[in-house]
């Protein structure tokens, strides 16, 4: 029946059944996993591979690019404001009692592997022995000790994270700060050949770490909510959460967007502010905001037709990108949670995995929900608070004089004439933190510096000074070691250079 059934079917009719088929597979696959967990997993498991099986649904029926080109256009001149302008508000004699109403929301999914760190990104050293997670606990306990509040730092940890995430937590008990945690859904790697989850089982150790991933950061609205932590806050009296990834060491809560949200100058709340900057050419993937169906809508790389990336890299059309500070309430996380209304696109994530294996994961990004919400609003903001820690070139940035640590945020020093930060960039031998840090004696003065690049086998001595343009290659099977107190100003070093101690 099924064979002639096909052969009168149509194209749509025919794409139809094999999505139905899909579906089933992955129903009965995704049962077989459930039936392998635990009593005590078993609820969270359920609600972890319901969240997977809507995704898949959704999968299987969007094709193509989500965005229709002809659609986008600019964002009206009100939706996105300049930070001076909110700043030239001031802020009211009651600043504390606005604070009393703010969470901090830290995005800690994340692993240090691109930097060759094994466990969480955030215990990563990033500047006088402070991790990102000791800097972000600094930043909130500065904060409550100087206006006598309550800001709680919560983390949206992922099954990669959270254990060794909790141990470290211990340290701070001690710190003005209250310490929540709620973990990230963990969905099953589908096979990109067959969309069947690669995982047999629920475990996720062994040689099953490879079968699971935590599905992007969008995940925080239906985490949040299914861990109960939302509504514990709200009825603490919590209104709005500041979310920001825990490697931008700029995200510090900034008094002035939180009071222009709780006393809006028209009486008319927003319930979610993204925080965008305007774009450099070291920022054209990033995603842009737009005006799509009149509603302030995030559009990622991946989501443009193949034809029209060029127009979107384009520093001119699209002028600002989103930094991933959001400003979201509370209460509209819960109605647009309890209604199923949040709406974010997919974004398919190609990987392969050790042994070859090509698998995808569905995952959705937590700014693309701004179309769900009302009232929505960007704000741009000095570059300054998008300092992301993506590399070692970052590191040596924000460990570098060109920065001053004061309560746990970095300050541009006085000292750097320009407004900007360096160009640097590090070849292979400096991408794992511990070679980075064994090839700097100590880290050199970059107050002058507008750009280093080092490629090779490459050393600093202690005490060095970079100035202007500096290029550093040691080619294939050459070494250079730059001498303790050397002062190197729009210099190119390439070839062999050793200096031994007589």
């Amino acid at each position: 029946d099924f064979s002639k059934a096909m052969s009168q079917a149509g194209p749509s009719q025919f794409q139809e059944v094999i999505r139905q088929e899909l579906e089933y597979s992955m129903k009965v696959e995704l049962d077989k996993i459930l039936a392998t967990a635990p009593s005590n997993e078993l609820e969270h498991t359920k609600k972890d591979l319901e969240g997977f099986k809507k995704l898949f649904h959704r999968f299987l029926q969007e094709k193509g690019p989500s965005v229709d080109w002809g659609k986008i256009q600019r964002p009206p001149e009100d939706s996105i404001q300049p930070y001076e302008k909110i700043k030239a508000r001031g802020l009211p004699d009651n600043i504390a009692s606005v604070l009393n109403k703010l969470v901090v929301v830290k995005l800690n999914g994340g692993l240090g592997t691109s930097m060759g760190c094994k466990g969480p990104k955030s215990l990563i050293g990033v500047r006088n022995e402070n991790t990102f997670l000791d800097l972000t606990v600094q930043q909130i306990e500065h904060l409550n000790k100087t206006y006598n509040t309550d800001v709680p730092l919560v983390l949206m940890n992922s099954f990669n994270t959270d254990e060794d995430t909790k141990k470290i937590l211990q340290k701070y008990s001690h710190n003005r700060v209250k310490i929540y945690t709620f973990n990230q859904s963990r969905y099953p790697r589908i096979n990109k050949e067959t969309l069947l989850p690669i995982a047999k089982d629920v475990s996720y150790s062994g040689e099953n770490t490879e079968c699971w991933y935590p599905p992007g950061h969008g995940d925080i609205y239906g985490s949040f909510y299914n861990s109960g932590l939302l509504d514990n806050l709200i009825g603490e009296g919590k209104e709005y959460i500041f979310v920001s990834n825990i490697d931008n060491l700029g995200a510090t809560v900034d008094l002035y967007i939180l009071n222009h949200l709780m006393n809006p100058p028209n009486g008319k709340r927003c319930e979610f502010v993204m925080e965008v900057t305007n774009k450099t050419r070291a920022d054209v993937k990033g995603g842009t905001l737009t005006q799509y169906e009149n509603k302030l809508r995030l559009v990622e790389i991946a989501q443009v037709p193949k034809a029209h990336v060029d127009e979107f890299k384009s520093v001119s059309k699209f002028k600002i990108f989103n930094t991933n500070n959001l400003w979201i309430a509370l209460s509209a996380i819960k109605r647009l949670q309890e209604k199923n209304a949040i709406d974010m696109e997919i974004i398919v994530n190609p990987k392969t995995l050790d042994g070859g294996l090509n698998v995808i994961q569905l995952e959705t990004a937590v700014g693309a929900a701004i179309k769900s919400f009302e009232n929505s609003l960007g704000i741009n903001v000095p570059r300054s608070r998008f300092l992301p820690v993506k590399t070692t070139s970052d590191l040596l940035l924000v460990m570098s004089n060109l920065y001053s640590l004061n309560a746990g945020s970095l300050t541009m020093s006085e000292k750097r004439e320009f407004p900007t930060v360096p160009l640097v960039k590090l070849g292979s031998s400096f991408t794992k933190v511990q070679d980075y840090l064994r090839r700097f004696e100590s880290i050199p003065d970059m107050l002058e510096l507008d750009h280093l690049t080092v490629s090779g086998d490459v050393t600093f001595g202690k005490n060095v000074s970079l100035k202007g343009t500096v290029i550093i290659i040691a080619n294939h099977g050459d070494r250079i070691d730059i001498p303790a107190g050397a002062v190197l100003e729009n210099k190119i070093v390439s070839g062999n250079l050793r200096i031994l101690d007589h």
